[in-house]
């Protein structure tokens, strides 16, 4: 199909390529906002939320007898194919937008109601058939569909999160067992504290994980309610009796989410962003928890011979086109630069949601592409992190235990069995002398091997009770 057709809107009439599925009004979106060059078939999972919006509209609008059968189901028949992966490259609007996200939603109606022709028959185009604002976006408006799509694909990523946050942890915890009998020096302030294994040290950073699973979910559940059927303001002016109910509960059987329910104050639903902003705190913890993660994973394999030296990451390419043989924890660095972006983002949720007025909030677009883009990049990268990176870490079994023995942090072990006085005298002078605290405890007779020995046990060393015998 070549040339053009005419189509018209409330400012005139405008030529729209004769091969696409959209219409007037994307065309003047596609002039007005050429801003970030991302569109909406960059996030599919928009794309499928807006479809299958609008086909629990259609079906809801049948059942109250606001839509003929014919037209419905063309509609309901558009909308599935779209939710199957077809048409998604005409959904071309940028991301970034004026309007609340109206040009998205007129860009979703115009592809539908053009598929919806198609299907019975008719020119695309032809809208005194099927029109894209008359019959797809009946009962509707941008200010209810925009925002319940946009929760629909925010609860789609936050799945995928989820689930890369499970293999992340269980790769995590893998390496707990795998080290459970390696003692180190675990460190505060980034000075000698006291033993520990590697294995709890890797089994914390699982636990902090499984925390992070658990917030995200309950976040998760807020974004189960949803204001479809409010309209413009929330009053629900337009929509037949029974619209809001019908279209609720055809949008829990699409989406197999059974917990989707219609706000109780659809004003107050409309104008808030609250959820968003809650979602975006929450990412940004789990950012925030999985970049110290990262930052001690490259800590703890600093060197290899002049730092901690005490992991060794997997090789994954050259570090340096000067320096040979250097290799560099890319890995954990892409994802500290993924938590610096969803720390970034936060800023522009936080703002974008305070920046709202009356009875809606203007920059919801800029809300969802922040959002998107994070839970699309934190995914990535959290996958990249356990395949790529904790899967395959070592540790330097030899070069741990050597830290463990001259380290003057074992005299905490001692000080139950010393006195406080004593083994602080004991610390001052391993750190005076550079000798072992260990063999100046034996050489002054403060203890006999045998105490030693039940006091410096692995398991007494890293949490176990001692018993230490009487000498």
């Amino acid at each position: 199909m070549t040339g053009t057709r005419r189509e018209h809107d409330m400012l005139g009439e405008i030529d729209v390529p004769a091969a696409v599925y959209y219409g007037a009004h994307t065309a003047r979106a596609l002039v007005n906002f050429p801003i970030t060059g991302e569109s909406l078939a960059d996030r599919p999972h928009l794309v499928v939320a807006l479809a299958t919006v609008k086909q629990a509209a259609a079906a809801a609008n049948l059942e109250v007898g606001a839509l003929d059968r014919q037209r419905a189901e063309a509609i309901i028949n558009a909308c599935t194919e779209i939710r199957s992966g077809l048409l998604h490259d005409q959904f071309v609007v940028d991301l970034i937008q004026g309007g609340a996200g109206t040009s998205t939603n007129m860009n979703s109606n115009e592809v539908i109601a053009n598929r919806a022709l198609e299907l019975l028959g008719r020119e695309r185009g032809d809208y005194a058939a099927l029109h894209p604002l008359d019959h797809v976006n009946l009962g509707q408006s941008t200010n209810d569909v925009y925002p319940t799509a946009v929760k629909l694909a925010l609860d789609r990523h936050l799945g995928e999160l989820l689930a890369a946050l499970a293999v992340l942890r269980e790769a995590f915890a893998a390496k707990a067992l795998e080290f459970a009998d390696v003692v180190k020096m675990g460190r505060t302030q980034l000075q000698d504290a006291v033993p520990m294994t590697l294995g709890q040290e890797f089994g914390a950073f699982a636990a902090t994980l499984a925390e992070d699973e658990q917030r995200l979910s309950e976040a998760r559940l807020l974004l189960h309610e949803l204001n479809l059927g409010g309209t413009a303001i929330g009053t629900g002016l337009n929509a037949r009796p029974g619209y809001r109910e019908r279209a609720v509960a055809h949008l829990r059987d699409l989406t197999g989410i059974p917990t989707l329910v219609s706000a109780d104050d659809l004003i107050e639903a409309t104008q808030d962003v609250g959820v968003f902003v809650q979602l975006s705190g929450v990412l940004k913890r789990v950012a925030v928890k999985l970049s110290k993660i990262c930052n001690d994973l490259r800590l703890l394999s600093s060197g290899p011979q002049a730092g901690f030296g005490e992991l060794a990451l997997p090789a994954r390419q050259a570090g340096s086109s000067i320096m040979p043989g250097k290799v560099n924890p890319v890995i954990p660095e892409a994802v500290n630069q993924i938590a610096f972006e969803i720390i970034g983002n936060d800023v522009t949720v936080t703002l974008a949601a305070e920046g709202g007025q009356l009875q809606l909030n203007a920059f919801e677009p800029v809300i969802a592409r922040a959002l998107t883009a994070g839970l699309d990049h934190l995914t990535a990268g959290i996958g990249v992190l356990a395949t790529h990176c904790v899967r395959g870490i070592t540790a330097h079994r030899a070069r741990l235990a050597e830290i463990v023995a001259e380290s003057t942090g074992l005299v905490t072990a001692l000080s139950p069995a010393l006195g406080y006085e004593v083994a602080c005298a004991v610390a001052v002078e391993a750190h005076r002398t550079g000798r072992p605290a260990l063999q100046l405890v034996r050489e002054r007779r403060l203890l006999t091997d045998e105490q030693l020995g039940a006091l410096t046990t692995p398991r007494a060393l890293t949490g176990g009770p001692a018993e230490c015998p009487s000498g």
